[in-house]
């Protein structure tokens, strides 16, 4: 079977499916389909040829690589349009201290409950349950090396779907979307006034201008 014929299969997979298909799983699948191998890097060819296909502006979905696997996506552009068929049902809201929480978690990941309370500064239970309860986090094992073997979370494979991405390393780096600068403690050495010309005075100098 050649990419012409294959192509319409690899297409009526990712549509059909309602989570994103491997190239393993496709190959495994059409093989049983057409009852023949199917190498995959004829998979690979279809993949490439099916997105030029729907990458033009003709098309109001395109074929996007998330979440490890292949699926169909709205464009941008027809995201107001789809929402009006769907309504905010499928909208998951999340609270400030949830945002927070999450954004911990994906930027620190794999990371502790009480890692994240230090970092925030405040109790972390309710966040983490309402983000688990979306399955947005999951929890992927225990630290072995910390007291108590506390467990550990990571953001889903869910949270990559709708972020549209296949990793964490995906994720904006933090300088491209924020400028705000991290401002450490100093010791009291440090924290020592300077004087006019720039110098900082000596503890013994400050006693003596007092």
């Amino acid at each position: 079977m050649d990419i012409e014929q294959l192509m319409p299969h690899v297409e009526a997979l990712i549509f059909a499916s309602e989570r994103p298909l491997t190239q393993i799983e496709m190959t495994e699948v059409l093989g049983q389909a057409l009852d023949t191998v199917i190498e995959a890097e004829r998979i690979a060819t279809c993949l490439e040829a099916i997105r030029e296909k729907y990458d033009a502006d003709y098309y109001p979905f395109q074929l996007r690589e998330i979440g490890g696997g292949y699926q169909f996506l709205t464009k941008k552009a027809f995201h107001k349009t789809v929402l009006q068929l769907n309504g905010e049902k499928h909208i998951k809201k999340l609270s400030t201290a949830a945002m927070e929480t999450l954004s911990i978690i994906a930027y620190k990941q794999p990371i502790t409950k009480s890692e994240i309370e230090y970092i925030r500064g405040v109790s972390a239970d309710y966040s983490i349950q309402k983000l688990l309860e979306k399955e947005l986090i999951v929890i992927a094992g225990r630290n072995e090396e910390m007291v108590g073997k506390p467990l550990i979370y990571t953001t889903s494979k869910n949270f990559m779907d709708y972020l549209g991405i296949n990793s964490p390393a995906q994720l904006p780096q933090l300088k491209d979307i924020t400028d705000m600068q991290i401002v450490m403690p100093t010791s009291g050495q440090e924290a020592v006034p300077a004087d006019a010309q720039g110098l900082v005075l000596e503890p013994t100098e400050l006693r003596q201008a007092s």
